[in-house]
């Protein structure tokens, strides 16, 4: 599943770094922070490798 928006990718980019122990849980916020509890390594890597050419900043709901 590919990120919708820049705003997803950073945040999963950050959930994937602490769930590796690359950065303290401590650090995270937010999405990134209930992202890194509730998806697999691989899920946040198929996240945040996506492309973020042409993705909007956020996406509204």
């Amino acid at each position: 599943m590919p990120a919708k928006s820049k705003a997803q990718q950073k945040a999963a980019g950050a959930a994937l770094s602490a769930k590796r122990g690359d950065t303290e849980k401590s650090e995270l916020k937010g999405a990134s922070k209930s992202m890194e509890k509730s998806m697999t390594e691989k899920e946040l890597e198929e996240l945040a490798s996506t492309k973020r050419k042409g993705k909007p900043e956020h996406v509204e709901d």
